[in-house]
């Protein structure tokens, strides 16, 4: 029994813990991403480009003297207009035409290409690593746990009942899961489902600008950061509905534990192809995810 007792706490415990941080931090990539397609119907293709953008952002304010917990609150107010601009001045220019899935994706696509050569010719190739802001580390149930990533977890935890919270619980998001449900009608009803658009967009980018900021001390900034989590965060988006934020926040949970257990016990080398075939799975069983859309509950 103590053998079992031991083996919990100094293998399967830190091993677990590792998939807790990394799946807070890929359901903070995915929050907007899930919040964007669910009101939008738009796979942002270069949502992951965002959350570099917010990266390099606070590193550049960073770079004047700016601390770091001041950034957690000037990056989203900068991403938000740039958000705004880009949902208003190009999505919005080919939502309505008979493919828009196919060129809103071809050109969101595009956008992250452009972006990711911009972050190059700008700050170059090389990963920056911003300094930690909280050195040190705690003793949790005899498990070291660096202070930082405790934090990280529990900042991501209340960024994401923040946002269900707004979501569903405010005039607000009454307004977003109206235009989502229906949008015709939601405009019939005097909803401004323009600028709902548009706003809720801006909201998806800012929270990819938040994350790009915390994850930054953990996993660096570089021009193709973005790839690292875009895929994952897709797939989450998948298997837990595409819209739905209790569908991301599950499924971000659960694939990151079977990726962190399968590179325990099996290899490293079999975690994505077994965390896609999850994903492929549930598009053959319940191809709406696990909790739908963001407009149907």
């Amino acid at each position: 029994m103590s053998g079992a007792i031991e083996y919990f706490q100094f293998v399967l415990a830190p091993q677990m813990l590792i998939g807790l941080v990394v799946g807070v931090a890929v359901i903070l990539v995915a929050l907007g991403l899930t919040i964007i397609f669910g009101l939008l119907d738009v796979i942002n293709m270069s949502h992951g480009e965002f959350y570099a953008l917010g990266a390099f952002i606070a590193l550049a304010l960073a770079s004047i003297g700016l601390p770091f917990w001041l950034l957690l609150i000037l990056v989203p107010l900068v991403m938000i207009p740039i958000g705004y601009v880009v949902e208003r001045g190009l999505i919005q220019r080919v939502f309505h035409t008979s493919e828009r899935h196919v060129t809103t994706l071809l050109l969101t696509f595009g956008l992250g290409l452009v972006m990711e050569d911009v972050f190059r010719l700008i700050w170059g190739p090389n990963p920056y690593r911003p300094e930690t802001p909280i050195a040190g580390g705690v003793d949790v149930f005899g498990i070291f746990v660096p202070s930082y990533r405790l934090f990280l977890i529990v900042v991501g935890a209340a960024i994401i009942s923040a946002v269900a919270l707004i979501i569903y619980r405010t005039r607000l998001g009454a307004m977003v899961r109206a235009a989502a449900y229906d949008r015709h009608m939601a405009a019939s009803l005097g909803v401004p489902v323009r600028h709902v658009y548009a706003g809720a967009f801006a909201f998806g980018v800012a929270l990819a600008g938040l994350a790009g900021v915390l994850l930054a001390p953990i996993y660096s900034v570089f021009p193709t950061m973005g790839r690292d989590f875009i895929l994952m965060a897709f797939t989450v988006v998948i298997v837990g509905g595409m819209g739905s934020i209790a569908g991301a926040v599950i499924a971000g949970l659960f694939l990151t534990q079977v990726q962190a257990i399968v590179s325990l016990y099996i290899s490293p080398v079999w975690s994505d192809p077994i965390v896609f075939g999850i994903m492929v799975a549930m598009l053959m069983v319940r191809p709406q995810g696990l909790f739908g859309r963001l407009g149907h509950g």
